[in-house]
């Protein structure tokens, strides 16, 4: 039979009803003559609930009891799914992590996917069981304890379970019918795309979309899974959803397929730092000891042995990132007249594979911004993407704009 990973978040499975809704999906795709591995999130609300009582107990917590216990919501999903399949006639089996086995690193809250051996599962398919209902963001490490894959990690999970077992394609069934070329919330001509490339979706993820886990598109990617993004509120068809897939299977694409945006964002700046050799790897050697997520860099240039470094982080690791520089200013590592934080700033982009093959879109981005009355603050590009800090306040109106003027409402 050939195997088809089906991946159901939160939203999908947050009651006994939407739970019986997805089952009905699955069992449309068994009566098509797929096996069918069910990778499952806790009801929604769940984890958060869980991580709550954690804090709540043991502020300096055990992180390998912390897992044990949010781990948990995605077991009672798992048995709950199993039995609304076996109400429906439909042989199903419930499996946790350390059942599959999902072998992962030690990491604790943050756990890699190291192995999936398939023997068991495919033992389960040939004894009569025709789906898997495997509980997602969790796995067991080399010392035997359970982990998890950190926050979205049932994304992971489903295509990691794609690719050790060769399946058809990934559907990951959400609260929205695919990827659109923006936020609908932001700007209503948004469009939903038929398909994507790895390389766009990986770039709108890691910018700020939020349909899809980063380090999930990193796996698709790596391993040529092809994703299918679609709503678990519709009736579906072949073609519902947007289908994340290599770049040759697209035929036309827009130079830029989607504006991604990121209000979580801050700009900090190093005024007055001696510009020496070294100096650049000191401060992000700081910052990542510090556990700073460093996007954006940009040098000023030297004047008198003396320069000013600017770069992004997201809003919540400006303490870390203040606290870092000021421990290696103590300690005499780094010199600097002082640190500014803006944390009144926003990251807006355009991604496209296009922009390979095409001039302009950098000097049309900003001639946009420009007559939008919108200031720059710091610019970065890439092979497929420009992204630029603002003013957070004009977030919205810079989307709105750049997705008209790059006519992301019409299809290519």
């Amino acid at each position: 039979m050939p195997v088809l990973v089906m991946k159901f978040g939160g939203t999908s499975v947050a009651t006994l009803d939407r739970i019986r809704r997805a089952a009905k999906k699955v069992g449309v795709e068994v009566a098509k003559g797929y096996d069918v591995i069910v990778i499952v999130s806790a009801m929604s609300g769940k984890t958060n609930e869980l991580v709550g009582w954690v804090n709540e107990t043991s502020p300096m917590y055990d992180a390998r009891e912390y897992d044990a216990i949010v781990s948990s919501g995605e077991n009672v999903t798992a048995g709950l799914m199993a039995l609304t399949l076996q109400e429906m006639d439909v042989s199903a089996r419930s499996w946790q992590g350390w059942q599959v086995p999902v072998q992962t690193t030690s990491a604790h809250a943050a756990a890699r996917i190291e192995a999936i051996p398939s023997d068991n599962i495919l033992a389960s398919f040939a004894a009569g069981h025709r789906v898997a209902i495997v509980a997602g963001f969790q796995g067991v490490s080399p010392e035997g304890r359970i982990t998890t894959l950190g926050r979205g990690g049932s994304d992971t999970t489903a295509v990691a379970f794609a690719a050790a077992f060769a399946a058809e394609r990934c559907d990951i069934y959400t609260d929205v019918d695919g990827i659109y070329t923006t936020d609908p919330r932001v700007c209503s001509k948004a469009r939903r795309l038929d398909r994507i490339a790895f390389e766009e979706m990986l770039e709108l993820a890691s910018l700020g979309a939020k349909v899809l886990q980063t380090r999930s598109v990193e796996l698709a990617m790596r391993y040529k899974v092809k994703l299918r993004v679609l709503s678990s509120f519709e009736e579906q068809s072949d073609e519902a959803g947007t289908l994340v897939c290599d770049e040759e299977e697209i035929m036309e694409s827009n130079v830029v397929a989607g504006v991604a945006f990121s209000r979580d964002e801050a700009k900090m700046t190093l005024v007055s730092v001696a510009d020496r050799p070294g100096i650049a790897a000191l401060i992000f050697t700081a910052l990542s000891d510090a556990g700073v997520n460093v996007d954006m860099i940009v040098q000023n240039i030297s004047e008198e042995g003396r320069t000013d470094m600017t770069f992004s982080c997201p809003t919540d690791q400006v303490m870390r990132a203040e606290a870092a520089m000021a421990t290696a200013k103590d300690a005499g590592t780094i010199n600097f007249a002082e640190l500014i934080a803006d944390i009144d700033v926003a990251k807006v982009s355009v991604v496209g594979i296009g922009m390979r093959s095409h001039t302009g879109v950098a000097a049309k981005m900003f001639q946009v911004l420009s007559a939008e009355g919108i200031n720059i603050k710091v610019i970065t590009t890439s092979e497929i993407k420009i992204s630029v800090l603002i003013d957070r306040k004009y977030v919205e109106l810079a989307v709105q704009a750049l997705h008209d003027a790059f006519e992301l409402e019409k299809a290519a």
